[in-house]
């Protein structure tokens, strides 16, 4: 494999990697999740974010539904609960660090480059840290819980479209396959 080849390897799995966001969950191994089949959402805590906050319950309750799971305020099976967390983010510096290969001729050689951007308008975006608990009714104890976060610059759609992403994403790890 030559080093052109290697370089192009090595470019795609920084992409894809930067791309791609994994949310992070834990739970209590010795619990029998089989067992749950209906959810009540606790009261949602005070936020300075309300929009994202409706978000949120909504997809939660979306979710749940599609995995089977049936909304019962009365008598769940299991809660869920939810916390929202809006930071600020510093922005990259535009740093960046380049990989080539070329040839001239019979020769061949590997360079490598970077290069500084100046970041324009605001140095800092927002990033939305979103944690789901589940709770087991009978006992009152956290059984699993899930976190995942984005950047944002604004809100609206596009905004909503990345909250409810991010809540499927957790949520798709629920309940914990053995």
């Amino acid at each position: 494999m030559g080093y052109k080849n290697i370089a192009s390897l090595f470019v795609a799995l920084v992409l894809v990697g930067a791309c791609s966001s994994k949310p992070k969950n834990d739970y209590d191994i010795n619990y029998d999740f089989k067992t749950l089949q209906s959810f009540a959402q606790l009261a949602p805590q005070p936020s300075d974010d309300p929009l994202s906050a409706q978000r949120i319950q909504t997809e939660i309750t979306q979710q749940l539904s599609q995995k089977g799971f049936t909304e019962n305020a009365s008598s769940p099976d299991f809660k869920v609960a939810y916390g929202l967390l809006t930071q600020d983010k510093t922005k990259d510096s535009g740093l960046s660090i380049g990989l080539g290969t070329g040839s001239f001729g019979r020769s061949g050689g590997i360079g490598i480059g970077t290069s500084v951007g100046v970041p324009l308008g605001s140095d800092t975006a927002k990033i939305q840290t979103i944690q789901i608990d589940i709770i087991d009714t009978k006992t009152n104890k956290l059984i699993w819980r899930g976190t995942d976060s984005f950047d944002f610059d604004g809100g609206g759609d596009k905004k909503a479209q990345d909250t409810a992403k991010a809540v499927s994403r957790i949520l798709a790890q629920f309940p914990p396959q053995p």
